[in-house]
């Protein structure tokens, strides 16, 4: 893999940081920071490649259901998803206690080879995540290669912002914690009003150009750049929004199929 060298300056965790404390400089080699989305549905096929992402021949992965709220329902479709893969599944919810809660964050998710997030509510989820200092774990996991992953709420908050449908009455915006760079909107095809927010927003300059995904299909990022681009549905495609000439331009890119 590739590998670059970043410098940190705090190893302290969330109570360091919030309290603004450093340790002296230390140097670290990161692996190639990887990304993978979907626009809604991470199944078992999502689920699949992000473990082959990892090149690990058994790879662990933690499922982050923070955005629905540690839902069981979620959690019982994560372990039935990764049933028949060669993966060891676990679960890290967010709302927790210490009396039960034995490991820190960095513990639990520095020890992991792929961290997929739930879907649900984005805004809430960042707020909880901030909150607790998931959010700095999250970045030192990508850093580290460890590979990061979701759908609707859990691709939407891996970018800059993007549109949400996370406040009463009608869609809004939110922002990520912009791992990746400029918007995205996930549920391209699958909810009414999501394609023309997105536009609008673009157009006025209101919100950065950015990709979004229609549901069952998504793309893979290294750092910042898109390296694969699929979809486990025929038909369901991916697109780049951007403004041009002062016209907002939609430009599909069709995906790979994967199974």
């Amino acid at each position: 893999m590739e590998r670059r060298e970043f410098v940190i300056t705090s190893v302290l965790g969330a109570a360091g940081l919030a309290a603004g404390r450093t340790t002296s400089a230390l140097r670290l080699d990161f692996e190639t920071r990887k990304i993978l989305i979907a626009g809604g549905g991470f199944g078992t096929a999502f689920i699949r490649y992000l473990a082959e992402l990892t090149g690990k021949p058994r790879p662990t992965l933690c499922y982050l259901p923070t955005a629905s709220a540690d839902g069981p329902a979620g959690i019982i479709t994560w372990f039935r998803n990764c049933a028949s893969l060669n993966v060891e599944p676990s679960v890290q919810e967010s709302f927790i206690a210490s009396t039960r809660q034995t490991r820190s964050w960095e513990e639990v998710f520095l020890s992991v080879d792929g961290i997929v997030c739930s879907g649900g509510n984005t805004l809430n989820q960042q707020a909880i995540w901030k909150a607790q200092g998931i959010d700095h774990v999250l970045r030192l996991a990508w850093d580290r290669g460890i590979v990061l992953g979701g759908a609707s709420a859990g691709s939407l908050c891996w970018f800059e912002e993007g549109t949400t449908d996370s406040r009463p009455k009608e869609l809004t915006t939110v922002q990520g914690l912009g791992f990746i760079k400029g918007s995205h909107s996930p549920h391209y095809d699958a909810e009414p009003g999501r394609r023309l927010l997105y536009q609008k927003l673009i157009g006025s300059g209101v919100m950065k150009p950015g990709y979004a995904c229609d549901n069952d299909a998504g793309i893979y990022f290294e750092d910042n750049s898109v390296k694969r681009v699929v979809a486990t549905r025929a038909g369901a495609k991916v697109y780049h929004v951007s403004v041009a000439g002062g016209q907002v331009v939609e430009r599909v890119i069709e995906p790979e199929l994967i199974s």
